[in-house]
């Protein structure tokens, strides 16, 4: 496992802040969608099949990645699948990242999915609110993000995020203790209980397109399972 964290930078205004941050103190530097641009050294490029090619990279350096889907749909599936993980890249991107860089941290920025009607909600000024959009995976964007922290904890990876005012991710501020700290890991009963609420639901859809499946997922049995997860991270 790196000593080092790896870096996740989403595309809120917020994410040029790590612009300047040093290299050396990441293993690895993952950009979501348009955030590739925020940074030239980062070492993979992870987005949906239908980002626009044209405003992907355009060339690659030594040591620079494009992470397709035939690679986080599989990852995302060892943690349980999408539907289960939120449908969002920047859940994609921490299961990826736990299942392919098994690092001893995440740290994201710029993944606050905080989206204000009166001023810019990307760092490249208007973009489309991709966590909003009404969608059966994204009802609580909270309980997600304590899904994810304690699958990350029970792998020894702690889940931080940057030090902003407003945040829908559940993570402790990445401070240089929180950075220093081993990943608490979560109560084996209550985790164990969404996971097993997970498996009798069996909501399981391989390739990853959920919304493309016959099999009808029951909304209300959703939200029960993301109050299980908040009630794990609680305990």
């Amino acid at each position: 496992m790196p000593d080092k964290p790896v870096l996740i930078m989403g595309s809120a205004p917020n994410v040029t802040a790590c612009a300047a941050w040093p290299r050396s103190q990441f293993s690895a530097i993952v950009a979501i969608n348009n955030a590739w641009q925020v940074r030239p050294d980062w070492t993979h490029h992870i987005a949906p099949d239908d980002f626009p090619e044209a405003r992907a990279p355009k060339a690659l350096k030594p040591g620079q990645i494009r992470v397709r889907s035939s690679s986080y749909v599989p990852a995302n599936n060892r943690y349980g699948g999408v539907l289960y993980a939120g449908g969002t890249m920047a859940f994609t991107a921490g299961y990826w990242a736990l299942a392919a860089l098994k690092p001893s941290a995440m740290v994201f920025v710029g993944c606050d999915m905080i989206y204000a009607s009166n001023k810019p909600t990307h760092f490249y000024g208007t973009g489309t609110a991709d966590p909003l959009r009404d969608d059966i995976s994204l009802r609580n964007l909270e309980a997600k993000s304590a899904r994810l922290l304690l699958h990350a904890a029970v792998q020894g990876c702690a889940c931080l995020r940057a030090d902003t005012p407003e945040s829908r991710l559940l993570f402790p501020p990445a401070t240089a203790e929180a950075l220093a700290a081993q990943a608490a890991l979560p109560d084996p009963e209550a985790f164990q209980s969404a996971k097993e609420r997970e498996n009798k639901l069996a909501y399981h859809v391989p390739s990853g397109r959920y919304w493309e499946s016959a099999t009808a997922f029951a909304p209300d049995k959703l939200d029960a399972l993301d109050t299980l997860w908040l009630a794990a991270l609680a305990a």
